[in-house]
């Protein structure tokens, strides 16, 4: 009788959820029916398999997005306290099918300035991705761990004037690869492209290019090996 009832139960929940995920949005109204769909689901990482029922995706509804120019794919994700933002001329900024943004991640574009994410990436929590005058793109199934940075523009540094009041500059876009793995706390700088399947090491900075396949690591970030050479390394080492 038990499972029985469980199985009701259960049928009820996503039957639910489906038709409240139908009609969720970004706003208005659909800011209700998400909240309504989220009701006794688990918190963090494992409120994302919503996104997988509906092809709306799942937006929070403890989310903030506020810009015009967002399109996103079918089953995204975008989890508590993350915040999409434009300011003035901010460019577009395209999530693409089943990319999944955790909690408390700020997005923003200004000054012409654009976003693109694909397929299947995750950008863990507590991430900033910042585009002014230039692009920010990050490759299918990227993983960037929490609380890494893009910057693809900065300041002025002329004498005299406060740097709060100096023109933006930008010396190119940010290019993240397919595959590629930043761990925590990676910091990512204007004009950079890192290649498919690089790893950058936790706390790093990367101020230059990063080939494909590279593992690197430091302030700067610097090439310490290729993934090829581990494995090579890792099958022909003698046995302790």
């Amino acid at each position: 009788m038990r499972g029985i009832i469980r199985n009701c139960r259960n049928r009820t929940l996503r039957c639910w959820r489906r038709f409240w995920l139908g009609r969720s949005g970004p706003k208005g109204f659909g800011r209700v029916a998400a909240w309504l769909a989220s009701r006794h689901s688990p918190p963090y990482h494992r409120m994302s398999y919503l996104a997988g029922i509906s092809p709306r995706g799942f937006i929070s509804p403890k989310a903030r997005v506020d810009h015009p120019g967002l399109r996103l794919g079918n089953h995204v994700y975008l989890g508590d306290g993350v915040i999409i933002h434009s300011t003035s001329g901010g460019g577009p900024i395209e999530f693409r099918d089943r990319v999944h943004l955790y909690g408390e991640t700020f997005v923003e574009t200004g000054m012409g300035g654009r976003i693109r994410i694909d397929e299947d990436a995750h950008i863990q929590p507590g991430c900033h991705i910042h585009a002014y005058i230039s692009e920010v793109s990050i490759g299918k199934k990227a993983e960037i761990a929490p609380g890494c940075a893009f910057y693809c523009y900065d300041h002025g540094v002329a004498p005299g004037i406060p740097i709060m009041d100096q023109p933006l500059t930008s010396k190119g876009p940010i290019r993240v690869g397919d595959g590629a793995w930043l761990g925590h706390g990676v910091i990512v700088l204007q004009g950079v492209t890192i290649g498919e399947g690089a790893v950058i090491a936790a706390g790093s900075v990367v101020t230059r290019d990063i080939p494909d396949n590279a593992v690197a690591a430091g302030s700067p970030a610097k090439v310490l090996k290729f993934r090829g050479d581990a494995v090579s390394a890792s099958t022909t080492s003698p046995t302790p």
